[in-house]
C-alpha cells in the first residue's frame, strides 16, 4: 500500500459496516477482527510514521459521547461543534444527525480522518471541516467532545492545558472516560455515566464503566 486510496481498498477488505452496539442508530465500518486489520497494516504504517489502526474501532469513550449526544438533542442543535481526538468520528456523527450547526473533525492521524468522512458518508451526514492538529488554536467552537484522550501522560500534558483554554474561553468541553490513568479528575464535574460493553480483544474487561464529564472553567 502506497497511498490513501490503496487505504479505501483496506477499509471495505478489513472492516464491516455494521451497527454500533450501545449506539445503534449510527452505522461504521468497523474491524471484525482486530489481528487481520492490525497486521495487514502495520509494515505500511510504520513506513508512513501513522499510528496503529484505532479508527477501525468504537471506543467506550466515543460511544458515551455519541449516547449522550443522541440523548440530549437540543445541547448540539445549532452549534459549533469539535470532535477532538475523533478516531471514527462517531460524536461527530451524532451531532450532525442532531441537527449542529457546524460539525469540525480533529484527528492527528490523516487515515483516521479519511474514517471520519467515510462513515459520515454511510450516515448520510455531513462533516463541515477534517483537521488534524488543533491544540493551540484559538476556540472557535461552542462544545469540544473528546472521548478516551488520556490515555498516556504525553498526550494528557500536550492537551489538557488548551482545553481549559477553550473552556475559559467560552466552551462546553465533555471529556469521556473508561478509568484511563492520566485523567485529571480534580478539574472535572461527573455529568454521567455509562457501562459500555466493550471487548477482551481491545480491554481487559468485558464492559467498561465509563464517566461523562464536563472540564471546569476556573
Amino acid at each position: 500500500m502506497n497511498n490513501f486510496s490503496q487505504f479505501e481498498n483496506l477499509i471495505t477488505e478489513y472492516t464491516i459496516l455494521e451497527k454500533t452496539d450501545f449506539v445503534p442508530e449510527i452505522t461504521l465500518y468497523q474491524a471484525s477482527e482486530i489481528t487481520p486489520i492490525w497486521q495487514v497494516t502495520e509494515a505500511w504504517l510504520n513506513h508512513q510514521n501513522i499510528e496503529p489502526p484505532f479508527w477501525a474501532f468504537a471506543w467506550p469513550g466515543g460511544k458515551a459521547l455519541a449516547r449522550y449526544i443522541l440523548d440530549n438533542p437540543k445541547m448540539v442543535k445549532g452549534k459549533k461543534i469539535l470532535d477532538f481526538a475523533a478516531g471514527c468520528g462517531i460524536a461527530a456523527i451524532a451531532a450532525a444527525k442532531c441537527e449542529a450547526a457546524y460539525i469540525e473533525v480533529a484527528d492527528i492521524d490523516p487515515l483516521a480522518q479519511k474514517v471520519c468522512a467515510l462513515n459520515a458518508k454511510v450516515n448520510h451526514v455531513l462533516l463541515d471541516k477534517n483537521s488534524n492538529d488543533v491544540v493551540g488554536q484559538l476556540c472557535e467552537w461552542d462544545i469540544i467532545f473528546c472521548g478516551d484522550v488520556c490515555y498516556e501522560a504525553p498526550m494528557t500534558q500536550y492537551i489538557w492545558p488548551w482545553l481549559k483554554q477553550c473552556a475559559q474561553q467560552g466552551a462546553t468541553v465533555f471529556i469521556a472516560d473508561p478509568g484511563r490513568s492520566y485523567l485529571p479528575k480534580k478539574e472535572l464535574n461527573p455529568v454521567c455515566t455509562y457501562d459500555i460493553p466493550t471487548t477482551l480483544e481491545l480491554e481487559d474487561c468485558k464492559s467498561r464503566h465509563t464517566v461523562l464529564y464536563q472540564l471546569v472553567c476556573e
